[in-house]
């Protein structure tokens, strides 16, 4: 009986183990053949467990650096010596799943938690039939068939999510001033469309171009957002042309921004991040990143940017070319909802400028300039630089004095800088064969400290010398013997509307009804393409003060009086002349629309105006300027 019992016990136990066996067997191919296993948890599942101390559980190598660079202390994480025998692909490939370490106990936790912290939400989500397209999507894998691929955009119907989705769809733009949701469902090594001029990569460059530091300064950015800046510098820059990536962290309070970053950015072995141990903005953050980059040169990028291919090499040539070519990419557009990547074409380069509010903005390439420009895709200067995406040489940054240690968190450093550059012997350049993608956003998602309007601080500051000591400022111009300012727009930016340069200016009067309505509009650039209005006049300036320019414009600061043939509004200035250019007889005191050979006209019932075959006996055709300065 004893025998028979432990014989029955044997078998028990034997048929225990292998149905063990089976099931395991079973949960193993199914879970490799579902395309929910990366590759990284397919190598776990071929060559064995991962070491007992996983990479989460490790602390990052961390070097604490102490720097008297004003109030600040730095941390930065060093990164792990890389071998000179591996190629960035492979590094990348590597590094792709920050997490892959986790396998045994977490592999079906991987379903339910957000991968990439708090801000990435989770990556296998249950979505209307409708939208199945963009389920099961692991941002650290790469296919040809992912969401967004080639810079497509990739649109999701908010009112088709369930309820939690939705909440994360809404917290995503809240957070971010973008569509997080859409960002965190596209590969981080999407590929992007080539740069539309096939002649840019016939070009071809020095072999012994300088190395470059790029820098990327951000604060509570998002997971999705920030990797594929870094993996688009890294996977579409030449090794040898790739000094290092410096993430300077200003002081960040997101989770996944903390030890998670650390242990990812660990892995790519060219990568440093540095700490900020306050909030100090875009200008000290940069300065702190540049005081520890060891690249000749320093590259700037917004955290929320990706690179097209070959966008590197034509910025290096300029420089190797003469140290004090400051130079910028086309800045290209990535659709802040739909993350559609639209790329610039070189005919179409815009460059630099700004207005007496001291207010970046792009305009075309002067006529001037554009007569003598036989390739399109050359470098064209540029009178000034967003400032969010350029390269300089570190020595001339630094003889330049980099930024003025006066202006605070951001705002008016670009147009200091390219005054600076061009005043005092230097040369600002847009690159037509180098793009680099960023995402415009509508409103700023930041929080600054209160009662500080820091943008209108620094730009007086830039304007006037005001708002703290300038003699430092002074003593550098004086050093490099920089030229002056009315140098710069004679000789840099002629195409500046200067106020003073006005022809007439003032209310613009109408002859008609008794002489009392006054061409009148609204302000500000959300109210461009509605039509001019005519309204009573106050003699008070304002929405009815206007300027005619020497070039035939009829100007509110950058806004003009445009006719395209069927109603008169106001539209950004092009001064390309066109549909833009007005011509005022100073004796029938008519208006008259070039390039239409139209006159404008009061309408019937004073409200608004009308263009109409000229007759300067019409009353309602006769206009008068408050001041006319002088006659052409």
């Amino acid at each position: 009986m004893n025998f028979i019992r432990r014989r029955r016990s044997a078998l028990i136990k034997l048929a225990v183990t292998l149905c063990t066996f089976w099931l395991f067997l079973a949960f193993t191919i199914s879970y490799r053949s579902s395309g929910l296993v990366g590759q990284s948890e397919k190598s776990w599942l071929n060559e064995g467990p991962p070491s007992p101390m996983t990479e989460l559980e490790q602390k990052p190598n961390v070097d604490y650096h102490h720097q008297q660079q004003q109030h600040q202390m730095i941390r930065t994480i060093s990164p792990k010596p890389t071998q000179s025998s591996s190629s960035w692909p492979a590094r990348i490939k590597q590094s792709r799943f920050v997490t892959f370490n986790l396998k045994k106990q977490q592999i079906q936790k991987m379903r339910k938690k957000p991968l990439g912290g708090e801000s990435m939400q989770k990556n296998v989500i249950d979505v209307p039939q409708s939208l199945l397209h963009i389920e099961a999507v692991d941002i650290y894998n790469y296919a040809p068939d992912m969401p967004g691929e080639n810079g497509t955009a990739v649109v999701i119907k908010k009112e088709d999510l369930p309820p939690k989705e939705r909440a994360l769809y809404d917290v995503g733009w809240q957070k971010n001033a973008f569509n997080q949701y859409v960002s965190d469902r596209i590969s981080i090594y999407r590929k992007l469309p080539k740069v539309p001029d096939a002649s840019c990569y016939k070009k071809q460059y020095n072999d012994n171009l300088p190395k470059t530091s790029v820098i990327i300064c951000f604060h509570n950015e998002a997971w999705s957002v920030l990797l594929r800046t870094v993996h688009s510098v890294l996977s579409r820059s030449p090794e040898n042309l790739l000094q290092e990536i410096i993430l300077v962290d200003d002081f960040s309070d997101a989770e996944h921004l903390k030890n998670q970053l650390d242990v990812y950015m660990d892995r790519l072995g060219i990568v440093k991040i540095v700490r900020l141990q306050k909030r100090e903005g875009l200008i000290r953050a940069r300065l702190s990143g540049a005081a520890v980059a060891i690249g000749p040169v320093l590259t700037f990028l917004d955290s929320h940017c990706e690179c097209l291919e070959g966008w590197l090499p034509p910025l290096l040539s300029r420089i190797k070319e003469n140290w004090s070519n400051v130079v910028c990419p086309v800045i290209d557009v990535i659709d802040d909802d739909t993350f559609k990547y639209h790329c610039g074409k070189s005919w179409m380069t815009n460059v630099g400028g700004f207005d007496w509010n001291l207010q970046f903005n792009w305009h075309p390439i002067p006529e001037r300039v554009r007569k003598s420009r036989s390739d399109p895709t050359a470098p064209v200067e540029s009178p000034t630089m967003a400032g969010g995406l350029f390269s300089i040489d570190k020595q001339y940054f630094q003889h330049l004095g980099t930024y003025d240690p006066g202006f605070d968190i951001w705002g008016g450093e670009n147009l200091e800088l390219s005054f600076k550059v061009w005043m005092c012997g230097g040369k600002l350049e847009i690159v037509p064969c180098s793009h680099v993608g960023h995402i415009f956003r509508k409103r700023s998602p930041y929080k600054w400290r209160p009662g500080v309007n820091v943008v209108k601080r620094n730009t007086v500051r830039l304007a006037e010398g005001e708002f703290g000591d300038v003699s430092d400022r002074i003593a550098l111009r004086q050093r490099l013997n920089c030229s002056s300012f009315e140098w710069y727009i004679k000789n840099v930016y002629p195409e500046l509307f200067v106020p003073g340069n006005s022809i007439a200016k003032g209310e613009i009067r109408c002859m008609g009804q008794n002489k009392r309505h006054c061409l009148d509009f609204a302000s500000g650039r959300k109210e461009h393409n509605k039509p001019i209005s005519m309204y009573p006049c106050h003699g008070e300036g304002g929405n009815q003060y206007w300027m005619l320019s020497p070039t035939g414009e009829i100007r509110r600061d950058e806004s003009c009086v445009d006719y395209a043939g069927q109603k008169v509004f106001l539209s950004g200035c092009h001064g390309l002349k066109g549909n833009q250019e007005w011509k005022y007889n100073f004796k029938d005191k008519t208006l008259t629309h070039v390039i239409s050979g139209l006159c404008l006209e009061m309408n019937h019932d004073a409200t608004g105006v009308i263009m109409a075959s000229c007759d300067s006996q019409n009353l309602n055709q006769q206009w008068t300027f408050g001041e006319v300065v002088k006659q052409r």
